[in-house]
């Protein structure tokens, strides 16, 4: 009956609530910012290794930033999201996760641009901010930013991580010694474990952390799909009409809508990159950079990164198998067999090494997004090392509990929970995204007078109080008038 509950809820969110939203948003800031993560494309991949604007080592840099959002988007849904909308929805899904994709990186845009410019300052000069802090000033309330930070800890702290640690024990489904009953129990426990240790340690270890892993692990995982591919050349043919007829199967689609290849091409899609989710602009907020479009732009490459690097290489190297991809291998399983039909027993002991990468990197970048949204909720500041201490125990049994879970269910959880952030982060998205949209304005107006863009919030209209982060430097006119204004 719960699980009923819970995949009747997720069917009434997605369709047709959230792919109206998320396809309405995505198209509308495409045309407003006149395809940015098209044009702009190349000068995104010049700042990602741009340094911080301030002390080197003390300041977070762009690639940072990226890299802890790129944490969190790379993980588990990367092998298994990609599988399970293929193995259930059809190859479709991939053409409809690459729409959703390249849509998608505007919202991606907006929202971490509108995190830069709505963004605070600590006491020792870092950063901090997300939607919580720009959805207040959309909604002129605390009330739907308190309720957003509530899903979004429900999400990352809960339904994400419940997913991850059930699918990386999924994994091990594929050897002969696995267990139903003891083996989940030992995986979930390792995981809880080096979770906690890592936890423990503090935001600051997370970002050395994924600095270090997250490019390595893509890179490799990258490079055995394109083996897998050039052995076999043969089927990319075929495997693409498959992609595109199924695709736009519309009797297929609009017969069972809510099983349909769009349906969870988008779902997997979001799921995977989730631009215009309200995640990454947690981290996008504490980038020290000189202009707020100069991290929307770098967070369109996380976008890219994602989908159409790592669910797209999972996508073709099993696709260009043709390993039959039916319900009953939906997973791991369907991967697993796919890489074992080019390197044998030596292919599920890679996914598995690929997963407990992902997995681990995915659960650190999670529970980091968790301290910007319990600050909020604690009047802004964070809470007692007494409650972290407590709250992290807790996330430590999620990871645990969710190694002993159906499939079904923990899909159904992480869609509704993330659905939920959406639902409010995109409406606030719309209604600020003018300035996001003057933000970008102003800087290519700066980059064609041959100036490295700086920005101040004046520079396009926004009160210095909304934005204390972008006060511009006094002038003496200034000066004068603030001396009488005391």
């Amino acid at each position: 009956m719960i699980s009923q509950i819970l995949n009747t809820i997720d069917d009434i969110l997605y369709v047709p609530i959230l792919m109206i939203v998320m396809a309405a948003a995505g198209i509308y800031f495409t045309v407003k910012t006149r395809f940015v993560q098209i044009r702009l494309f190349k000068e995104a991949c010049t700042l990602v290794l741009e340094p911080p604007k301030g002390e080197k080592g003390k300041s977070v840099s762009s690639f940072q930033a990226l890299m802890v959002s790129t944490a969190s988007r790379v993980g588990t849904g990367n092998i298994v999201g990609v599988s399970t909308a293929i193995c259930l929805g059809g190859a479709g899904a991939v053409f409809w996760m690459w729409v959703m994709c390249i849509i998608g990186a505007a919202s991606a845009y907006m929202e971490s641009t509108l995190a830069q410019i709505f963004k605070r300052v600590n006491k020792d000069g870092s950063y901090y901010g997300g939607p919580a802090y720009y959805i207040e000033e959309a909604m002129h309330s605390t009330v739907p930013a308190a309720i957003f930070c509530v899903f979004l800890i429900a999400t990352y702290a809960v339904g994400f991580n419940l997913l991850c640690s059930y699918n990386l024990q999924s994994t091990f489904e594929a050897y002969e010694w696995y267990h139903p009953r003891i083996t989940p129990l030992i995986i979930g426990g390792i995981l809880a474990l080096l979770t906690g240790y890592c936890l423990f340690g503090g935001g600051k270890r997370i970002i050395r952390l994924t600095e270090i892993i997250v490019p390595f692990m893509g890179i490799f995982y990258v490079a055995i799909s394109i083996i897998v591919l050039l052995i076999n050349f043969l089927n990319i043919p075929a495997m693409f009409a498959e992609i595109f007829v199924d695709a736009f199967n519309f009797k297929a689609i609009f017969g069972g809508i809510t099983g349909s290849c769009m349906v969870l091409g988008i779902k997997r899609g979001l799921f995977s990159n989730e631009a215009g989710v309200g995640s990454a602009p947690n981290a996008s907020a504490s980038a020290d950079v000189s202009h707020p479009s100069k991290q929307g732009l770098v967070q369109t490459i996380s976008v890219y990164i994602d989908t159409m690097l790592l669910c797209t290489a999972t996508a073709l190297m099993c696709l260009s198998t043709r390993v039959p991809h039916t319900a009953d291998v939906a997973g791991a399983a369907y991967v697993q067999i796919a890489i074992s039909s080019v390197f044998g027993k030596v292919g599920p002991i890679f996914i598995t090494n690929a997963m407990i990468l992902f997995a681990f990197t995915t659960l650190l970048g999670n529970l980091y997004y968790c301290d910007n949204a319990l600050a909020y909720l604690n009047g802004k500041k964070l809470p007692s090392q007494k409650f972290m201490k407590g709250f992290y125990v807790c996330c430590v049994l999620v990871v645990f509990v969710g190694a002993q879970m159906a499939m079904g269910d923990v899909w159904a959880i992480a869609d509704i929970t993330m659905g939920g952030m959406t639902i409010i982060n995109l409406p606030a998205c719309m209604i600020l995204g003018h300035y996001a949209i003057d933000a970008l304005k102003d800087y290519e107006k700066k980059k064609r007078a041959g100036k490295d863009p700086g920005f101040a919030a004046s520079d396009i209209g926004i009160d210095e109080r909304l934005a204390a982060a972008w006060v511009a430097a006094p002038t003496a006119k200034r000066k004068k008038r603030r001396k009488a204004a005391k």
